[in-house]
C-alpha cells in the first residue's frame, strides 16, 4: 500500500481515546499508521466518563467490548432537581437501541485507555510513539512530512495522511487553519474525582442539582468512582476552588462518608466547532475539531464518532477503491451531528446554570409543568440522518444508523456487526448479480443472518425495500433495488461519477 519512501500510510498525532479507535481501526483495515503522543504515558486520572450503545458497537468492531464492561457501569437514571430536591425531570436509559447494547455506560478513562493501547500495540501495521512532540508540518501533493522532537532528538516522519486528535489547543488544527465557530457558552466548574473506600454512600443515579446557590452535578464515574461537578460563582477563583478544604465543604452536604480525592481541575465548559476540518492530505477530529460542555455526556463520543467514519474513507482511498474526493464527506456528515449534539448540551447547561433565583423558580415551574403534562424532557438524543456525504440521499434509510440485531441469551448473545465483516454489505431479499470489489453479497436467507434474519425482514418491509447497502461504519447508505445500490455506492465513491437517484421500486436487481 506505501511506498519505500513513506514512513506511513497515516501519522495520527494525539493518542487519547480518538487517536487510539481511528489508529486501531485503520491499522486493522491494513493501513500502516504511526500514532505519536507528546506524553510518555497515557494520562493515569478520570477525565471522560459517559460513552454510548454507538461507541459500544465501535468498541465491539475492535474486538473490546467485553474488556470495555469490565471497566464500566450501565448508564443509571439521570435526574434534574430543584434546589429543594424535587425531580423537574428524569431521562431513564433507553431498554432497545439500534447498536443493540445498553442506553449508555459510566466508566473510568484510563483503565479504557490502557485497553485502546493494548489493542494498538497488538496489530502488526501500528506503530506507537510516546515522548514525541509535533513541531511542524508541510504538505505537498503527495503526502505530509511531520517534524517531530523525540527523546532522541529531532525528527521528521512522512505520511501520505495526517489527521490531528491532538487536543482542545490542537496545533494539527492551526495548520489547516479555518478559525473556530464559538457558541458563546463559556462556565467555569470545579471538576472531583473521588474513588470511593467500603462503607462510603454515594448516590446510585446521575444528577443535575439546579440549585441557583450553586448549581452542581454529580455522576458515576468507573467501579468504585464518583465525580461532582461544582460550578463556579461570580469573584470565586481557581485557586482558592482548588483548596483540598474547599473541596471536601461542597461534598459534604451530600453525605457520603469520607471519600478520597483522585482528581480536581476547573474547566471553562464551552461550545466550540472548527469552521474546517481538512485541509488537503491534513485532517482533524476529536476536540480538536470540536468542543462541548459535558452535560449530555457525548464529548468522547462524538470523537470516537469521528474516527469511525474517518477510517473506512481513508482505507477505501488508500487501497484505491475511492478518490480522495470522498474525505470530502467526512465534515459534511460529522459536523451536524457534532452541532446537535453541542446544542443539546448547550440547553441542558442553560437549564442547570441559572443564578438568579426568580428565573429558577420560573424553569422550576415550566419544568414541573411540563412532566405533569406528559410532554417530552428533551429533543431525541438521536442526530438526524446524513442529509448529503456518503449517501443515496431521498432513499428511505439513507444516512441512518443500522440496527444491529442480537440473539441468544446474555452469556452467549450472538451480534450481527460479528457477521458481517468490515466492509460494505449488501443484505437483499435476492440478487442476481456478481461480485463487487469492497463488498460483501448477503441474502436474507444467508446462513450468516440465519439468527437475525426476522429483524433484517422488518427493516426492509418497515422500509418498503427490497436491499439496504450499509456502509462499513454501519450507517445506511441507501435502500432500494440491489444493482442501483451498488451501482450508486461505487459513484459515491469515486464523486465525479453521477450519482444515481433512488430507485426503491425500480427493476434493477
Amino acid at each position: 500500500m506505501s511506498a519505500a519512501r513513506f514512513d506511513c500510510d497515516v501519522l495520527v498525532v494525539g493518542l487519547g481515546p480518538v487517536g487510539s479507535v481511528l489508529a486501531a481501526l485503520l491499522a486493522e483495515r491494513g493501513v500502516r499508521v504511526i500514532a505519536l503522543d507528546k506524553d510518555a504515558a497515557a494520562y493515569p486520572l478520570p477525565r471522560a466518563v459517559h460513552f454510548d450503545h454507538e461507541i459500544m458497537r465501535i468498541f465491539q468492531q475492535l474486538g473490546l467490548a467485553e474488556q470495555m464492561r469490565g471497566c464500566a457501569r450501565d448508564l443509571p437514571d439521570y435526574e434534574f432537581r430543584a434546589a429543594d430536591g424535587r425531580v423537574l425531570m428524569k431521562l431513564r436509559p433507553p431498554r432497545e437501541t439500534p447498536s443493540g447494547w445498553g442506553g449508555g455506560y459510566m466508566f473510568h478513562q484510563p483503565s479504557l485507555e490502557d485497553v485502546l493501547r493494548a489493542r494498538l500495540e497488538a496489530l502488526p501495521d501500528a506503530e506507537i510513539r510516546l515522548g514525541q512532540r509535533l513541531d511542524a508540518l508541510v504538505q505537498d501533493a503527495d503526502g505530509v512530512t511531520a517534524t517531530v522532537t523525540a527523546p532522541t532528538g529531532v525528527a521528521a516522519i512522512r505520511a501520505r495522511y495526517l489527521v490531528g486528535c491532538d487536543g482542545a489547543s490542537s496545533p494539527v488544527r492551526e495548520a489547516v487553519g479555518g478559525g473556530l465557530f464559538d457558541y458563546q457558552f463559556d462556565e467555569p466548574w470545579l471538576v472531583v474525582d473521588v474513588k470511593v473506600p467500603t462503607g462510603c454512600c454515594v448516590p446510585d443515579i446521575n444528577i443535575q442539582l439546579c440549585d441557583p446557590a450553586r448549581p452542581t452535578t454529580c455522576v458515576l464515574s468507573g467501579p468504585g468512582r464518583h465525580r461532582w461537578e461544582f460550578m463556579l460563582l461570580p469573584g470565586e477563583t481557581t485557586k482558592a476552588m482548588m483548596d483540598d478544604a474547599v473541596v471536601h465543604r461542597l461534598i459534604g452536604p451530600w453525605d457520603c462518608g469520607p471519600v478520597q480525592i483522585e482528581r480536581k481541575a476547573v474547566y471553562r465548559f464551552h461550545g466550540l466547532v472548527a469552521n474546517r476540518w481538512r485541509d488537503g492530505r491534513i485532517m482533524i477530529a476529536g476536540d480538536a475539531a470540536h468542543q462541548t460542555p459535558p452535560f449530555a455526556g457525548q464529548g468522547m463520543c462524538s470523537g470516537i464518532r469521528d474516527a469511525a467514519n474517518l477510517a473506512w474513507k481513508l482505507g477505501a482511498v488508500l487501497r484505491g477503491a475511492a478518490s480522495t474526493a470522498l474525505l470530502d464527506s467526512y465534515q459534511a456528515e460529522r459536523e451536524p451531528h457534532v452541532r446537535s449534539a453541542i446544542e443539546l448540551a448547550i440547553g441542558m447547561g442553560r437549564v442547570v446554570c441559572t443564578l438568579d433565583r426568580d428565573a429558577a423558580a420560573q424553569r422550576d415551574a415550566a419544568m414541573l409543568a411540563a412532566q405533569a403534562s406528559g410532554a417530552p424532557a428533551l429533543p431525541p438524543s438521536q442526530p438526524s440522518p446524513f442529509a448529503s456525504g456518503c449517501v443515496m440521499a431521498g432513499s428511505a434509510g439513507a444516512g441512518e444508523l443500522f440496527p444491529q440485531p442480537t440473539a441468544g441469551e446474555e452469556s452467549e448473545r450472538l451480534r450481527m456487526d460479528d457477521r458481517l465483516g468490515d466492509e460494505a454489505c449488501l443484505i437483499a431479499r435476492a440478487y442476481a448479480g456478481g461480485a463487487v470489489a469492497g463488498v460483501r453479497l448477503l441474502d436474507v436467507d444467508a446462513k450468516d443472518l440465519a439468527p437475525f434474519r426476522p429483524a433484517v425482514l422488518a427493516w426492509l418491509d418497515q422500509h418498503g425495500a427490497e436491499a439496504v447497502l450499509v456502509r462499513p461504519d454501519r450507517y445506511v447508505f441507501g435502500s432500494g433495488a440491489p444493482r442501483v445500490l451498488l451501482e450508486g455506492w461505487e459513484a459515491s465513491l469515486n464523486p465525479k461519477a453521477p450519482v444515481l437517484a433512488s430507485s426503491a421500486g425500480a427493476d434493477g436487481r
